[in-house]
């Protein structure tokens, strides 16, 4: 896909060899902004674990996930995870990061793109959520254009540096 700065970003399925590659990715990613879960302080997988992360994925039809590359570069991540018990398995959660440096040219919703084409078609979900910190104006706008519609909020859900935020539920039905 073309991107709004004239690069060409190759979204695709994560594999083994992606490990170190995500790992650097997760240092950076983690550092660079308050509305990921994760923070600088939380521990490192090694390689060996990130390998076997990458590994659940592999021959699975309900769970993906999806890496994306600027030429050599990894710049966003995100996972689509199908629910396995059979009364829940119409719905399934997602989750996706961006480094800030690539923000606003049309990383994520090409990310967000492939792990809804996922979810659709390959898993069979009918139902995606996901939780956003609900400040993050920029993400709530990309998932309210993908479709996703506020279903509520989980009051207090992150605390920074003594501050409470909240969490912005949200579905998207196919």
């Amino acid at each position: 896909m073309n991107l709004k700065n004239g690069s060409k970003l190759v979204v695709r399925k994560a594999d083994k060899k992606d490990a170190q590659k995500l790992i650097d990715f997760l240092v950076v990613v983690r550092s660079e902004s308050n509305y990921l879960l994760g923070t600088p302080n939380d521990p490192i997988p090694t390689l060996e674990q990130e390998e076997k992360f990458i590994e659940r994925f592999k021959d699975s039809t309900t769970a993906a996930f999806f890496v994306g590359f600027i030429d050599d570069d990894l710049i966003c991540a995100g996972e689509v995870s199908g629910k396995r018990q059979e009364k829940a398995s119409h719905h399934g959660g997602i989750a996706m990061s961006v480094l800030k440096e690539y923000w606003g040219i049309g990383v994520g919703s090409a990310l967000l793109e492939q792990m809804i084409d996922f979810a659709k078609n390959t898993a069979k979900l009918e139902i995606l959520h996901l939780g956003v910190h609900a400040d993050n104006a920029r993400g709530i706008n990309l998932y309210k254009r993908a479709g996703f519609k506020e279903i509520g909020r989980f009051p207090k859900f992150f605390k920074i540096d003594g501050a409470y935020y909240d969490e912005i539920l949200m579905n998207l039905y196919f």
